[in-house]
């Protein structure tokens, strides 16, 4: 089971210093997630004596044109149908993004929780259960899409380095009918830069940054456009970064009651028969190092016909852990066992445009390889179950002596995922419009966790696994087919458009392998050894004791009505499904996990104002949630899907923004929640895997014959993950000196409090997220294209809690009362990071 991968002081003076020359910028506000402005920021420089002549009339700068791709063709944002965010190239530069935790901040209507790089869940809209997102769970509900190919793996999506980026785009609500199951609640889109073969291009960006409570981190980037002939050009984008660490792994000790053995982390300490070190303890252990390439080409066939082939590859080196442990420190925890991911992936994609007729044809293939081995600590699981339930006594060695019950987990995990989509689109011109095509997918993933003991008997270890307590080896495969297509028609050209989509789609998804103990530790397990009907190994594991299976196929339908009411201002209504698709469990022996569909209905606007100055955006929607699924941990730390019943979310989403004056650009953008169940949460379903919401206290639980006490979460409880507002104010103002360009940024973004699970009693124990506020500040310069900046992130170095968990089941590694050192249990909080000071020099040619 996977489990979270969740700096040197900075001195007060250099604080405060470099908080001086961008006091001023706080009062102005901060650069919007979706502001795109123009260029050109001198005043004209050909008047020499502005005192002797007269007053020249104030320039007066206009929002530039954003295109977007959100309806697979090129169209301006403003007359998009569609609740977008979008964070330009030079947005991504200025608020100097570098990761998926950069940028999501500025996403008002994305939420998430962060395992560490690499590993994130990602929810809009509220469209979120929360619960354990661990392997072999369900599909995301939020698609990630790199240019035109997917790239969301079951653990979550590619974290990819954002140098050289156009632009991000978070598409709001279903998105069911062009971009299917990836998308229930709504899709990301990073666009890169392409080739150009019209001229060459270059630039390269060096950054060092000191981290409070940490180290130094330090980034280098750089890119060059190569044409190659009139008409084709290469691109080549490369990358590497550190990223400092500042979560001290401080020295501890742990005693089991059992056996009374005593772990130390410590480096050095004299082991004993009752002691035993493993030396782990470092502070600042959580550091990453990012190295990747891409190399993307495009060749113009002719004026009609175009191939672009791309190839892109990453890998992230994690130390650590993100997380940190209250009871031993704010940046802090004890831990004793390893703790790294190695994240490596590949990913080729080609892309063929073309005409037939005066109809544009695309076909797009991706072929995604991604391999992750992680190695993390899980002693807590082994010193919550023996201190609440004597686990200790059943481990020792070949001499049936007690040993250090510790467990520590290493796994593997091998994703492939490959992908086809070729459409058609008809003239954007055109009064009738279509746009429709054929979608296949298959991702592959293998999944090998060894939970290990050092010393186990080996009567205790799985056949062929040393010191190996559990194993999991299985393979996960996922099928998704779809005929999809959107018909637009101007009822009044210009003026009022109508769109009815549908996607028809068959997946198919099957578990098979092997998880469970050796035959000596649990002979009576209906899992594991003891359940092998066979003796042939599969994949290096004893056999495979289960092999299970599901298909579905169904239809998804949207409508959108369109008013453009005046050339700059827009309103719209849309209806519009979305689903996930059913599944197995991981744990072969309970029922598969059912789809979930979202039903939305949304009024939108998009507006222009006072000669293109000022843009304001919004939709407020209506949501229908049926059957979701919710992960959570069970027996032997397994993640368990059951579908929960119904819930709704209502909100309202909108964002600003304005050039208020040609120095000065403002934005702002908020989003505003109510999400809860409309249906008792009971916590089990029916033989079927229906979910029960009718259970008062007494009712039997069908699965397991166990009488319960009440629903775990009631009608109108709060869905989790997601708070009830948030928002970002951002603002820019620009001037010359010395004959460069200077600015000044600030960005300020809050989080509101949020639950931390659907289930009322995990909740008190785990407790909320309080709500954060967090402030960023810029100040640069730049001529000739040479920039120099210097930056400070999360500036008043708050604790902005992302995510809260246990290594096990809350109600055995969060109970209360039970550990002196632990009052309120085993719970770790993933926060954002510390203060960081630092800076940027950067070029383009």
């Amino acid at each position: 089971m996977q489990r979270v991968r969740p700096r040197q002081p900075i001195r007060a003076d250099r604080v405060r210093l470099a908080r001086l020359p961008l006091a001023a910028a706080i009062c102005l506000a901060v650069a919007p997630p979706v502001f795109a402005q123009d260029n050109s920021q001198s005043q004209d420089k050909n008047q020499q004596n502005p005192a002797a002549a007269p007053a020249a009339p104030s320039k007066a700068k206009t929002l530039s044109t954003v295109t977007v791709t959100a309806q697979k063709r090129e169209e301006n944002l403003q007359k998009v149908p569609v609740s977008i965010d979008v964070l330009g190239g030079e947005q991504l530069q200025e608020l100097h993004v570098k990761s998926f935790d950069d940028y999501v901040k500025y996403l008002p209507s994305v939420s998430y929780q962060t395992f560490g790089p690499g590993f994130a869940l990602i929810y809009m809209r509220g469209v979120a259960s929360g619960g354990d997102g661990n392997h072999s769970g369900s599909l995301p509900s939020v698609g990630v899409y790199l240019d035109e190919e997917p790239v969301t793996t079951i653990q979550g999506p590619l974290d990819i380095h954002m140098y050289d980026i156009a632009r991000v785009e978070a598409l709001a609500g279903p998105q069911g009918t062009l971009y299917g199951a990836s998308a229930e609640a709504g899709a990301l889109r990073i666009i890169t830069n392409k080739p150009d073969p019209s001229g060459f291009a270059a630039s390269y960006s060096l950054g060092m940054d000191s981290v409070d409570h940490g180290s130094i981190g330090y980034s280098a980037d750089g890119m060059v456009n190569i044409p190659m002939s009139p008409s084709a050009a290469i691109r080549l984008v490369g990358w590497h970064e550190h990223d400092a660490g500042y979560i001290d792994n401080a020295v501890g000790t742990r005693t089991y009651p059992t056996s009374g053995i005593t772990v130390s982390n410590a480096k050095n300490c004299p082991p004993t028969p009752d002691l035993e070190c493993t030396g782990k303890a470092k502070k600042d252990y959580n550091d990453v190092d990012t190295s990747g390439a891409r190399a993307a080409l495009k060749i113009n066939l002719n004026d009609d016909w175009s191939i672009s082939p791309t190839l892109m590859g990453q890998q992230t080196v994690a130390n650590g852990n993100v997380a940190s442990d209250p009871a031993i420190g704010s940046l802090a925890l004890t831990h004793f066992y390893p703790e790294k991911t190695n994240d490596r992936w590949i990913q080729a994609a080609l892309t063929v445009e073309g005409k037939i007729g005066n109809f544009d044809l695309t076909y797009a293939y991706g072929h995604l390889k991604r391999n992750q081995e992680e190695y993390s600590d899980y002693s807590d699981y082994s010193f919550w179950y023996d201190t609440l339930a004597g686990y200790g006594a059943y481990i020792y060695d070949n001499s049936g002596k007690l040993i250090n019950p510790s467990q520590f987990i290493q796994g593997k995990d091998h994703y492939t995922m490959n992908s086809h989509e070729l459409r058609i689109a008809s003239p954007k011109e055109d009064r009738l419009r279509v746009v429709g095509g054929l979608f296949w997918q298959k991702q592959v993933h293998n999944i090998e966790q060894a939970y290990m003991i050092n010393g186990l008997a080996d009567s205790l270890a799985v056949p062929g696994w040393p010191n190996t307590l559990w194993l999991t080896e299985q393979q996960r495969n996922d099928r998704d087919k779809a005929v999809f297509g959107e018909l637009s028609y101007d009822f009044i050209p210009e003026t009022l458009t109508g769109t009815i989509g549908g996607r028809y789609f068959k997946t198919d998804n099957s578990l098979q392998g092997f998880y469970g103990f050796s035959a000596g530790y649990s002979p009576s397990s209906s899992y594991g050894v003891a359940g092998c009907v066979t003796q042939t190994p599969y994949h290096g594991a004893p056999c495979s004791d289960f092999f299970k299976t599901t298909q579905e196929s169904g239809s998804l339908g949207k409508a959108n009505l369109t008013w453009q009411i005046t050339p700059t201002k827009m309103i719209y209504g849309t209806w519009s499904e979305g689903f996930r698709p059913g599944g197995i469990n991981r744990r072969g022996s309970l029922p598969p996990y059912k789809s979930d569909y979202l039903t939305n209905y949304e009024a939108g606007w998009k507006t222009t104002w006072f000669d293109n100055r000022l843009s304001f955006n919004g939709a407020v929607f209506h949501e229908k949630w049926k059957d979701f699924q919710f992960s959570i941990l069970g027996a032997n730390g397994l993640t368990e899907i059951k579908n929960a019943g119904q819930a709704k979310i209502d909100g309202l989403e909108s964002d600003l923004n304005w050039a208020a004056t040609y120095n000065l650009t403002i934005g702002a953008g908020v989003a505003l929640y109510h999400a809860k169940l409309t249906e008792n949460y009971c916590g089990f379903t029916d033989t079927s895997g229906t979910p029960i919401t009718y259970c008062p206290a007494g009712t039997v639980n069908p699965l397991t014959g166990d009488v319960v006490t009440g629903p775990q979460a009631p009608k109108g409880t709060q869905l989790p993950v997601t708070p009830k507002f948030k928002g970002n104010l951002t603002a820019r103002y620009t001037f010359d000196i010395a004959g460069m360009e200077a600015f000044l940024q600030a960005a300020v973004v809050h989080v509101g409090e949020r639950t931390s699970d659907l289930r009322v009693l995990e909740r008190g124990l785990v407790g909320n997220l309080p709500s954060y506020t967090t402030a960023d500040f810029t100040a640069g310069i730049k001529r000739h294209g040479l920039s120099l900046d210097v930056y400070i992130n999360n500036a008043f170095d708050q604790r902005g809690q992302l995510y809260r968990y246990t290594e096990c089941a809350e109600a055995v590694c969060a109970a209360h009362g039970v550990v002196p050192q632990y009052p309120n249990g085993q719970v770790y909080t993933v926060m954002t990071p510390p203060r960081t000071i630092g800076i940027r020099l950067s070029q383009e040619f």
